[in-house]
């Protein structure tokens, strides 16, 4: 666990570290123009428990300890939605969501909602992979109610265990979480600290032409972001061409440079050194090498903040709490991205509470996911209000929104104005026969 672990199970402790609020802050697009909108199911009993539940600082260390959990469905199903465009980065292309989605009814009739993002080259689990996992774990829960969440969710790390099936791990944990959630009858951003009910996000502009990055770029400015990250590592030539395209057309805009492992580290050193002559100093230079280049990491952070200014952040190399360990024992980064989908929730409670204790900064970020997995990740940064960088964006890149309620959205900006759980859910009939060509 190293050095400061601490036991989900043990209440006298508190998970939750004070801290000055240092979130940005997102709001995504409410879409679904063509799907009516009605209340997720509420039985009756959920409803008693919601109402005993409410007003209550219920936090999470307290639910792990002392809430029983008795299923009575959970499933998992396709969840395949469009893109706008392709999302292309340096080591792979998307042309399609094709993620699974987490259904978890409790037996007071209290539903919690979990995704399992599906990225090549990035998680290790393909959709049929990750289907039979979830059934997997689906099928524990229904055979292992009256056991405590800690338990089951300790059970749940054994079924799906490491990096290797966290995306589905990190699915089935929010939408346990989540039902626990609702049936206290508090929100998630709450359950997480409850420093703030709000978000700022950046916004992602993949490899593209320099035409169309330009253009996306003003798109994205008139709707309020200050924050614009660059996909880059695939073609240094084409990565400048880029880069000075937006700086002469948005002068003002924030820069955050995205390599997803695609550089060599002369190759990252080089681009930073363009930038500098180009008077371009990115906020934050992330993944600039291979995940497993540690040595090139530590070579890239070194120059990169203490000639230019500009702090690195491992995102690929950072999938573990050990990766964490190292990197702050070696110095290697200065900032590390949070993915639900690399270490699951719990995973990501370990590595928020060592990293705020070592000094190293936070971003969180996600696969390419729906309001579903990002409305989670999104209350959770609320809730902890520790994260200097927060890139939640990715329900800007499809064509189509199948998550009903959930947080309100103006620009960059989310609200979370729901009074229970997550506040998001899906029309469950509609998933099962969702199909993207």
């Amino acid at each position: 666990m190293g050095p400061i672990g601490f036991s989900l199970c043990s209440p006298s402790q508190s998970l939750f570290l004070s801290s000055p609020l240092h979130a940005r802050i997102y709001k995504a697009p409410n879409f679904a123009p063509n799907v009516k909108k009605s209340a997720p199911r509420i039985t009756a009993s959920c409803m008693e428990t919601v109402q005993k539940g409410k007003g209550t600082t219920f936090g999470f260390k307290n639910l792990m300890a002392t809430f029983t959990v008795n299923v009575h469905r959970a499933e998992g199903r396709r969840l395949n939605v469009p893109l706008i465009a392709p999302f292309t980065i340096a080591t792979s292309r998307l042309d399609k969501v094709e993620n699974v989605a987490i259904r978890i009814e409790l037996s007071n009739g209290c539903v919690g909602w979990g995704e399992a993002p599906i990225l090549p080259f990035v998680t290790a689990e393909d959709q049929p992979t990750a289907l039979a996992k979830a059934e997997e774990a689906c099928e524990f829960l229904r055979q292992s109610s009256g056991k405590s969440m800690c338990f089951i969710l300790g059970e749940i790390g054994q079924i799906l265990p490491g990096h290797q099936f966290a995306s589905v791990r990190a699915g089935i944990e929010m939408a346990l979480i989540d039902a626990a959630a609702t049936s206290t009858g508090i929100p998630l951003w709450r359950l997480f600290g409850g420093a703030s009910n709000t978000i700022t996000t950046d916004i992602t502009i993949p490899i593209v032409s320099a035409a169309e990055a330009s253009e996306l770029a003003s798109k994205y400015c008139t709707r309020g972001f200050k924050t614009l990250k660059l996909k880059v590592g695939k073609n240094q030539c084409g990565d400048i061409e880029v880069l000075q395209a937006i700086r002469k057309a948005h002068p003002d805009c924030l820069f955050i440079l995205d390599a997803n492992e695609g550089y060599t580290s002369k190759e990252a050193i080089e681009v930073l050194e363009k930038l500098h002559e180009m008077d371009v100093t990115p906020i934050l230079f992330e993944q600039p090498v291979h995940r497993d280049d540690w040595e090139g990491l530590g070579q890239v952070t070194a120059i990169a903040t203490n000639k230019y200014g500009v702090s690195v952040a491992a995102d690929e190399s950072c999938r573990s709490l050990a990766d964490v360990q190292r990197i702050v024992k070696e110095k290697l980064a200065d900032v590390v991205n949070i993915k639900l989908a690399k270490v699951g929730v719990l995973g990501a409670l370990e590595i928020i509470e060592f990293a705020r204790a070592s000094g190293l900064d936070l971003m969180i970020g996600g696969m390419v996911e729906t309001r579903l997995g990002m409305g989670f990740a999104s209350h959770l940064a609320a809730g902890f209000g520790c994260f200097k960088f927060i890139d939640l964006d990715t329900p800007l890149l499809l064509a189509e929104d199948p998550v009903l309620e959930g947080y309100e959205v103006s620009g960059p900006n989310y609200k979370f104005s729901n009074a229970r759980g997550h506040g998001g859910y899906l029309h469950w009939k509609n998933v099962a026969c969702r199909k993207v060509n």
